[in-house]
């Protein structure tokens, strides 16, 4: 069976390729849009088993495997060249096998690589902010007061590039993985926004929050079982009480973190 052809896509096409046509021949082909028809059930069927086979790099590379070698084996009952016994076409054969086979064992793992980037994208900035949002509710900094006006528009404006970056991350991470439960009307919408996403918009959410007020809560803890330790040693940098201020510097963290990881990702190429 070609679940590419199912799905109208190419041998090479990327996930996202691949996830974007599973839903739109999906939605044309439901049992719930065709009202039960038979022949549209069995093609949705076909449909939604070769999302899950191509969707799963692993899963898709075994597959591509297998169709290889049946390909090989079925174009050597009519092809002299893959029916010879001579040392050249054998070695030709070989040679084919093992460059299609090692352009599959590639794709697998540059679409993983991609998986890991974009989560890597997602995870790095929110443990960021929790951490961050943490560290400033334990040792309150005083960076803003104790700055020059040119300290300040520095912090401005890292403040507010790194709302702006911070944004850009976490809307990436809601629409790569997450489903709007209050734009599904009915359960074919839900059925495909559940597929591809696995997360609801509002768990999302709820994490989000919740993790940030963990970190505050836990900040405030840690905080009260320090004392005036961190004031004591460094009054001019740390305080004692909570200041507006505060809120600047998890976005800056976050702005941070990130960057370092830009430079350690391409170090690493």
């Amino acid at each position: 069976m070609n679940y590419y052809k199912y799905l109208n896509v190419t041998n090479d096409a990327s996930t996202a390729e691949i996830k974007s046509a599973y839903r739109r021949l999906a939605r044309k082909k439901h049992p719930d849009v065709n009202e039960g028809d038979e022949e549209a059930s069995r093609e949705f069927g076909r449909i939604a088993h070769a999302y899950r086979v191509l969707s799963n790099p692993k899963k898709r590379a075994e597959y591509d495997k297998d169709r290889l070698r049946d390909e090989y084996r079925s174009r050597g009952r009519d092809d002299s060249i893959f029916t010879s016994d001579n040392p050249h076409a054998r070695r030709a054969r070989q040679m084919a096998y093992e460059k299609r086979y090692n352009a599959i064992i590639d794709r697998m793992i540059a679409d993983e690589r991609r998986e890991s980037m974009a989560m890597q994208k997602i995870i790095f900035p929110v443990v960021a902010l929790f951490f961050s949002s943490g560290f400033v509710v334990i040792f309150k900094p005083l960076f803003w007061t104790n700055s020059s006006i040119v300290g300040r528009i520095i912090l401005l404006t890292l403040f507010a590039v790194g709302i702006l970056h911070l944004l850009k991350r976490l809307q990436a991470g809601f629409e790569r993985y997450t489903y709007s439960s209050e734009n599904i009307h009915d359960s074919l919408l839900e059925e495909l926004e559940e597929e591809t996403r696995p997360y609801s918009r509002f768990t999302a959410v709820t994490f989000l929050v919740g993790g940030i007020l963990v970190s505050v809560g836990v900040g405030f803890l840690i905080s009260n079982l320090l004392g005036t330790f961190g004031t004591a040693m460094m009054p001019r940098i740390f305080s004692h009480q909570l200041h507006p201020e505060l809120v600047f510097y998890p976005p800056i963290a976050v702005l941070l973190v990130d960057a370092v990881h830009a430079v350690a990702v391409r170090l690493e190429r």
